[in-house]
């Protein structure tokens, strides 16, 4: 997946978290959309962070392309 392909999945990705936002308004998101939105959280977590390891492989002269997605239990540790 290349920074393009990235960005494009980040993209969709929020999208769709705003359109369940948007379904909840007035009511709030039912345990369906709670487990979705919470699963959308943690792909867009691993998306940032596939883009950020490959920026700093590109910044140390490294291949890009080495980068892989993270488990989602190691993303979701990180400090923001």
């Amino acid at each position: 997946m290349n920074d393009r392909e990235i960005f494009i999945a980040i993209s969709a990705l929020v999208q769709e978290e705003h359109q369940l936002a948007a379904q909840g308004v007035g009511h709030g998101p039912d345990s369906e959309e709670q487990a979705r939105l919470r699963s959308l959280e943690v792909t867009l977590d691993q998306c940032w962070d596939l883009l950020r390891q490959r920026r700093a492989r590109r910044h140390a002269g490294k291949n890009p392309d080495d980068a892989g997605v993270r488990e989602a239990t190691t993303v979701e540790r990180y400090l923001q």
